[in-house]
């Protein structure tokens, strides 16, 4: 799909980010970089974009930081204090843009309101049910995108589902199997740490540890006793530099998880790698893996390590090609300028040539 030309009149986008961590992030945080993806994907397109985020922010867009850096990284900043300076900031210069494009979960819905510039909002999945009446109060007035297809919310519309992209050549397929599984992504009893270790244990391979730990009292009673810096090593977050070539050398990516994951950036990222992923089929899995060609689906133990063997077998030059274009960052671009426009006429305020 070719982008639409925004040349002559430029599409104008407040692009409000969550402030949890920088733009793009330096380790983890997945928000973050989709923010960044896809604000330099619409910059390069024409679109005229005012990025909302944390003041040490890296981007080709128009700045405007609050917060000085992320308040995950600095825990002298009060996260309610920044975050209320940081919302009501992009709301007070709304006259200023055709869309705010709100990619920071549900408080922002509370300002669209007071203002009569549409608001987009990316719903990057439900922290817990408690929060769905906020989006519910706004379904009528708000336009809402899904990030897959399994993570809509059935007492919700949603306006367009669009999987994330990522930056395509910044991962390469290394030729050959792998000696090692990886795990990558926070450690936390959701994301399948031990399980990983489990499998890595029954298959006869080291495993690679690579992520934030997010809970310290899981790492420290199921993880750390079974690290052994032989059999399985941790490395801790790891930064984009690293990820590549941590991706590409491994025989598979271990994703058994224990919730309904809404997307998956690291699933993608191994992907592109030529890197196959073998993950519990919850959540999108079932929308990014295709069995037998970039990965496998499994439920057991026994399945699994089933599947590390016939991951063996698969050509990592099929595995990217499998995922090249539907996961590109080009591509999620173009279908967001699609939304902002198709928003724009239903809202009735299109301005745009």
């Amino acid at each position: 799909m070719a982008p639409p030309d925004s040349t002559t009149n430029p599409l104008r986008v407040g692009m409000l980010a969550p402030i949890s961590w920088r733009v793009p992030p330096r380790h983890y945080g997945p928000w973050e970089q989709f923010v960044s993806l896809l604000t330099e994907g619409l910059v390069e397109r024409g679109v005229d974009v005012t990025l909302f985020a944390t003041a040490d922010s890296v981007t080709g867009a128009r700045l405007a930081g609050t917060a000085p850096t992320g308040y995950s990284e600095d825990p002298d900043l009060d996260p309610k204090v920044w975050e209320a300076l940081h919302i009501s900031s992009v709301f007070e210069r709304a006259d200023e843009f055709d869309l705010i494009h709100n990619s920071f979960d549900f408080l922002p819905l509370t300002y669209s309101g007071l203002v009569g510039t549409p608001v987009v909002t990316t719903i990057h999945g439900f922290s817990s049910e408690r929060i769905v009446p906020v989006y519910k109060k706004y379904n009528a007035t708000g336009y809402y995108v899904a990030i897959s297809d399994a993570d809509r919310h059935p007492d919700l519309e949603y306006f367009a589902t669009i999987h994330h992209g990522i930056e395509m050549d910044a991962f390469a397929a290394e030729p050959g199997a792998g000696d090692y599984l990886l795990y990558f992504g926070r450690i936390h009893p959701h994301k399948g740490t031990v399980e990983a270790i489990d499998v890595a244990e029954r298959s006869g391979l080291p495993l690679v540890i690579a992520g934030i730990i997010q809970d310290e009292d899981y790492f420290e009673q199921q993880v750390k006793p079974r690290i052994d810096d032989d059999r399985v090593r941790f490395i801790g977050p790891v930064g984009p530099d690293e990820r590549g070539p941590l991706l590409s050398g491994a025989r598979a990516l271990l994703h058994l998880i224990n919730f309904d994951e809404p997307f998956g950036f690291s699933v993608v990222e191994a992907m592109a790698s030529g890197t196959p992923v073998i993950a519990h089929e919850r959540g999108s899995m079932g929308e990014l893996i295709e069995e037998g060609v970039n990965g496998f689906l499994v439920g057991t133990y026994e399945e699994a390590s089933t599947a590390v063997r016939s991951s063996a077998e698969l050509d990592g030059s099929a595995v990217r090609a499998s995922v090249e274009y539907r996961f590109d960052v080009g591509r999620m671009a173009d279908e967001y300028i699609n939304v902002y426009h198709r928003v724009l006429d239903v809202h009735g305020t299109s301005t745009i040539s």
